[in-house]
């Protein structure tokens, strides 16, 4: 019996990771994405390996969200695993001086938009009284760090949502569980930075941040535990990193 995954944000950094491993492992796949030529890119190099089908929508759209989940293909229609791993930060500002576009932009997709998709899954889920909800949180879902206010907050929602779901869900038998990354290499930096590939590469210098391949591993490792097992809250820095704002950095 086949295992369908559905990720989102797949198109880039640990959801494109995560497809990428779990297409080699035999797990079909519905990818989401707002950039339909990556989507199309993945469906035909993953294709190879494993069934694929791509959505193409912005979770913040809660109607595109309701629309493109309810026309999966019967094929695809039974989820096992979603993967809400769209997430994006916006802008490295004093509360005083954020943007107001930036903090819209961290909760409605950071936030929101899990719960969107999160509430056109669940009844499949419980229909089933089976399921696995992965939820892709931060260091930042743990502690505060200076510039972060809003970033923050909206991963703390992530990390209470996250345990709200699981409290509610357990009379279902559907496992839900986070995986909270710090320094990871993608191109969350790029996003945050607005395109400043200095400014964002400088972020990763002097010491060796995780990589998107590292997170997938995690990611596939928790899904392929015994169903008794569920692994609720996981937290995964880079070795030189204490805390989000202790780092051992090499000196130039």
């Amino acid at each position: 019996m086949h295992i369908t995954a559905l990720i989102t944000g797949a198109t880039s950094g640990i959801g494109m990771a995560t497809a990428e491993l779990f297409a080699k492992n035999g797990i079909h796949l519905i990818l989401c994405g707002r950039r339909q030529e990556r989507l199309d890119e993945l469906e035909k190099t993953l294709g190879a390996q494993t069934k694929v089908h791509t959505l193409n929508f912005d979770v913040r759209d809660r109607d595109g969200v309701k629309n493109a989940i309810e026309a999966i293909p019967q094929d695809f229609s039974t989820i096992d695993i979603l993967i809400n791993n769209a997430g994006n930060a916006h802008g490295l500002d004093l509360i005083n001086e954020g943007s107001l576009d930036d903090w819209d932009a961290m909760l409605d997709i950071n936030v929101k938009g899990l719960l969107y998709v999160s509430k056109a899954i669940i009844p499949k889920m419980i229909a089933k009284q089976k399921g696995h909800i992965i939820n892709i949180g931060s260091t930042a879902g743990k502690e505060v760090y200076q510039k972060g206010n809003v970033y923050c907050a909206s991963k703390h929602a992530v990390d209470a949502i996250n345990q709200g779901m699981r409290m509610d869900l357990n009379a279902h038998g559907i496992r839900v569980g986070a995986v909270n990354p710090g320094f990871v290499h993608t191109e969350f930096s790029k996003v945050r930075f607005k395109n400043d590939d200095e400014r964002a590469e400088k972020i990763y210098q002097g010491f060796e941040p995780l990589q998107a391949e590292d997170i997938a591993d995690i990611i596939h490792f928790v899904v392929t535990r015994p169903y008794h097992v569920n692994i609720a809250d996981l937290v995964v820095m880079p070795t030189a990193q204490a805390s989000a704002t202790i780092l051992n950095k090499e000196t130039v």
